[in-house]
């Protein structure tokens, strides 16, 4: 009996570990077989200020000066004039935190461009559009993500699709309430 109890224990602490290796984006699963897509967003925000401020809102985390709440969240790998490779850092759950390597680059002041290169699925592209409604901005978001084996890619990318997506929306919040601060005291 104790060595199917060891048994079972040793398949139960693999498995854990592969969950939290695969959630937290420190074990990631990409071999290329059976990759299922599906779109993130669309989602868009009507922000009063101008392209600009809205785009020095979105940018200065990665190339400017960070905030200490930003440095919790974002971590500068390497920066180049229009490209960044940063580590983002998510809570999931209780101390669970994601952590996605991405590159950002921006294109002002009209787009910034995200792409996972490590994380809890192999592949995740996402733009943010910003466009000039004479004196007001609209930013959208678009994106795609996708996940190995079949359906069980199929299962694992809706599991981190919606959460992904509710981070997204808490950001353009925040940006919206940001940027308008910077246009009313300008």
């Amino acid at each position: 009996m104790s060595k199917i109890a060891a048994a079972v224990g040793g398949v139960a602490g693999v498995a854990t570990a592969a969950y939290l290796g695969l959630v937290t984006g420190a074990a990631p699963l990409d071999v290329g077989l059976g990759r299922r897509r599906r779109a993130l967003g669309p989602d868009s925000i009507d922000i009063a200020a101008s392209p600009d401020v809205v785009f020095d809102v979105l940018s200065e985390p990665y190339l400017g000066r960070q905030t200490r709440a930003a440095m919790e969240k974002i971590t500068i790998l390497e920066r180049g004039t229009d490209m960044v490779l940063a580590a983002h850092r998510t809570p999931v759950r209780g101390r669970l935190v994601a952590t996605t390597v991405e590159t950002v680059r921006f294109t002002r002041p009209t787009r910034v461009d995200f792409r996972v290169t490590r994380g809890p699925v192999p592949h995740v592209t996402e733009s943010f559009l910003l466009s000039d409604h004479a004196g007001w901005t609209r930013l959208q978001y678009t994106g795609e993500l996708g996940a190995d084996l079949w359906a069980l890619g199929q299962w694992w990318g809706g599991v981190v699709a919606g959460p992904w997506e509710r981070v997204v929306h808490s950001t353009f919040k925040a940006v919206k309430a940001e940027a308008e601060r910077r246009a009313r005291t300008a």
